[in-house]
């Protein structure tokens, strides 16, 4: 056996050997939270009923049914860094000083606005004892359920609408070996081109903010 070629096995088994152990290292964790969201206002355009563009005020009413919730997947690759994909149900309602300026009857996403996003996460166990800080961004679609009423005509569909990102910042704490609890703060910002069933389409680039409280699970 020539020299080659034991170097060649040699590096082919220390190859293995760390994808081996970077599998083995992986941790996945599967988080369910609830939280209070809200939105600013933003300037909404496209086919609207009075003929101009306005300003809308937007309600959150996270806990009204359908509430304020979501889902986050995150596979570390590390004690530091993971990866992930996350859903949240945020919602918004037009207030009726919205409503009466722009002469929609019914301008909602509230079945919601349904931001998917894949996300990078860094995290810091071991900085404040127990409890994690970690913070995330990611990048995804926004396919929020459009239900908008003008004179009797009726939106009421999920659309794929646009491109969407969220930030989180946030911290856990180890219930056990495998249960966390944790709190965040997480802002989303997504943009929309809503196809009204007029044949009209409605345009507005939503920011939404929302505390959440939570539960993980770790395998």
């Amino acid at each position: 056996m020539t020299q080659t070629t034991v170097g060649a096995r040699a590096a082919a088994a220390a190859l293995a050997a760390s994808v081996l152990a970077g599998a083995a290292a992986a941790e996945d964790e599967i988080g369910f939270y609830l939280g209070v969201q809200e939105s600013p206002h933003s300037v909404v355009t496209g086919d609207i009923p009075s003929g101009d563009d306005f300003t809308a005020g937007w309600e959150g009413r996270s806990f009204e049914a359908p509430v304020y919730y979501g889902f986050r997947w995150t596979r570390w690759r590390s004690e530091t860094f993971g990866w992930g994909v996350e859903f949240t149900h945020s919602k918004v309602y037009a207030d009726d000083e919205t409503l009466a300026e722009s002469g929609f009857e019914r301008l909602e996403l509230t079945d919601g606005v349904n931001v998917l996003t894949v996300n990078a996460m860094r995290r810091w166990p071991g900085q404040w004892g127990p409890v994690t800080p970690y913070v995330g961004g990611g990048i995804g679609v926004a396919i929020p359920h459009v239900d908008v009423e003008d004179r009797g005509q009726k939106t009421f569909e999920y659309q794929l609408t646009g491109p969407a990102a969220r930030w989180t910042a946030g911290a856990s704490y180890p219930l056990g070996d495998s249960w966390s609890v944790f709190a965040d703060y997480q802002g989303t910002y997504s943009m929309h081109t809503m196809d009204l069933g007029s044949g009209g389409t409605l345009e507005t680039n939503l920011v939404t903010n929302a505390i959440n409280l939570g539960v993980s699970f770790s395998f």
